[in-house]
């Protein structure tokens, strides 16, 4: 086949997808020319839809559940009522499925709702580059797999061909203060991006209500965070400089000046724990109180008072820590083997050491 023939082929292919009848679409054959809204959970259903795609691609937006959402502010007795999903969103994320498949692959465009999200997948890896590289909105696609469709789609005011559509998505989902869209290229040849439907950590909502002049940059750091993802020691150091993040990796969590704005002060320190000097404290009264103690009678008194952050290795690893520390200090002294041995007070030096405690600089170090 020639090049004005392709071209050709090429043209009427886009002009039958857009504008062509419902029963034209055998002359796409074997592509299905199909859009398939899904319903998964509990209740099952789902539809198919033909072309044209200039008017059926809306179809499976308004199959779509679509209720109203509040998010309580503090300190405010009106809540902020937000459409669970927004319908110039879907439709980008739509749209740009129509524009970016793989005809080749002969395979439908699937949306699949969920009870908290929606998942839209398409044939082919992504073409240009990888999404993260248009979040920021400054760059400009270089060619397109399907150029005569991205154009008739440009044309037709479904997408813009300078590469904003996936940077106006994010920005649309920060505004209305959901968790941002996650793409997923794990599976060869296959895009398939999540919008989401609902607050994955009410704090990170609250705090986008509270702070609109967030960058872009810092909301996508603070996204990753909410949903337990790798964040890279940059952004990390950014949010820990605004006061946004504390903790250590892998237990990055909410800081306590977010905690004072979301009303989760308790689950915050319940999550970051007291200062050491608050467990040598405890370490030291009850071994006043009983005279001596195994290793394991202080996990006992000191388990539960740990972090909630902590794993169960993590939180051996911290008591043998604060004994170490408070041995060395001379504080304590152990006798017996060592994993029978019993902790006692040095009864010398406690008295001394225990002088200012609540002061970090004071206790051990």
């Amino acid at each position: 086949m020639d090049g004005q023939a392709l071209q050709t082929l090429l043209a009427t292919r886009t002009a039958l997808l857009l504008l062509g009848k419902a029963e034209s679409a055998y002359m796409l054959s074997p592509h299905p020319a199909q859009l398939t809204w899904k319903l998964a959970g509990e209740e099952r259903a789902y539809e198919h839809f033909g072309p044209p795609f200039l008017l059926s691609s809306t179809l499976p937006y308004r199959k779509i559940r679509n209720v109203q959402l509040r998010i309580l502010p503090e300190d405010q007795l009106i809540p902020v009522e937000v459409a669970k999903y927004d319908r110039k969103i879907v439709l980008e994320a739509l749209h740009n499925c129509v524009a970016h498949q793989d005809y080749t692959r002969n395979g439908r465009i699937l949306v699949t709702e969920r009870a908290d999200r929606v998942v839209l997948e398409s044939e082919g890896g992504f073409f240009d580059g990888r999404p993260d590289d248009y979040v920021a909105g400054n760059r400009t696609p270089r060619r397109y797999r399907n150029p005569f469709l991205a154009q008739a789609m440009s044309e037709l005011s479904m997408i813009d061909t300078m590469g904003y559509g996936i940077h106006s998505m994010y920005v649309g989902q920060a505004r209305r203060f959901f968790p941002l869209p996650d793409y997923d290229l794990s599976e060869p040849r296959v895009v398939k991006i999540t919008l989401h439907g609902a607050v994955v950590d009410l704090a990170y909502s609250r705090l986008l209500i509270q702070k609109t002049d967030l960058p872009l940059v810092d909301i996508l750091a603070l996204d990753r965070v909410q949903k337990k993802l790798p964040v890279d020691e940059a952004s990390l150091r950014r949010l820990r400089l605004g006061g946004m993040v504390e903790g250590r990796k892998p237990n990055v969590h909410v800081s306590a000046a977010v905690a004072n704005a979301t009303q989760r002060k308790a689950q915050y320190i319940r999550t970051r724990g007291q200062d050491d000097a608050f467990y040598i404290k405890l370490t030291v009264d009850y071994l006043a109180q009983f005279g001596s103690a195994s290793r394991q009678e202080i996990n006992d008194l000191l388990w539960e008072k740990l972090s909630e952050a902590l794993d169960s290795v993590q939180r051996e690893y911290k008591i043998g820590n604060l004994l170490g520390r408070m041995r060395r200090s001379g504080m304590i002294q152990s006798q017996g083997a060592r994993k029978s041995a019993r902790w006692s007070l040095n009864l010398e030096n406690v008295e001394i050491m225990l002088v200012g405690t609540n002061k970090k600089s004071q206790v051990i170090d």
